[in-house]
């Protein structure tokens, strides 16, 4: 869906073919971590029109509903370990809307994006993106920052940074030829095996019957 939205947008505002639209898409995708990044810097895009026409336009109200699974494993977390924070490339209004559709705004304890009103686009995989969100998040060595994402990518360079990442490949989807972090995992349950030390005892059991 989103997607389709973006290639939508190249072909209506930039004149291209359908083909031109998803090879571009991708280019920039992959150069920056960010379509809108290349848009912008290219051809001058208004980067919060792009996130009204793009982002905050998806229909996503009946896509995406409430997840107790992922409620819980966010309750489970010991906070007196850990903080739990999103990092999100996107702008702060798309950023949000899915937490609260998710229903888990209220277990972030703060949000690092990708700020689409200033004249320069900082996202992730960019160092000052890493470093941004270490400001952010009070974090004082890399070291401190244990990361989530499901893309390649961004694990890679968060790893260089010296944060521990797991990179999230959902089931079906093809393994990297090469590991893009120290872990890999098809679902945010395994972060219960992988890192036990952030949650709380009473998810031992959870633990066991999951499906990992």
């Amino acid at each position: 869906m989103m997607q389709e939205l973006i290639d939508k947008y190249f072909i209506e505002h930039l004149s291209l073919s359908e083909a031109d639209a998803k090879m571009l898409h991708q280019k920039y995708y992959t150069e920056y971590g960010l379509a809108i990044e290349g848009l912008v810097r290219h051809h001058k895009v208004d980067p919060l029109e792009y996130n009204r026409k793009v982002d905050d336009a998806l229909p996503l109200d009946d896509v995406i509903t409430p997840d107790p699974q992922l409620r819980q494993l966010l309750v489970d977390i010991d906070r007196s370990k850990v903080r739990p924070w999103l990092f999100t490339n996107a702008h702060i209004t798309h950023g949000k809307r899915i937490v609260e559709l998710l229903g888990v705004d209220d277990l972030f304890e703060g949000i690092t994006y990708c700020d689409y009103a200033q004249e320069f686009l900082v996202c992730k995989p960019h160092p000052e993106m890493y470093a941004l969100a270490e400001l952010q998040a009070g974090v004082s060595s890399a070291e401190d920052c244990f990361f989530v994402d499901d893309s390649y990518l961004n694990c890679h360079h968060a790893q260089a940074r010296g944060w521990t990442a797991a990179h999230l490949v959902e089931p079906g989807l093809p393994d990297p030829a090469t590991k893009a972090s120290k872990y890999q995992i098809q679902s945010l349950e395994e972060l219960r095996v992988i890192w036990p030390q952030f949650f709380s005892n009473s998810t031992g059991s959870r633990v066991k019957q999951s499906s990992l």
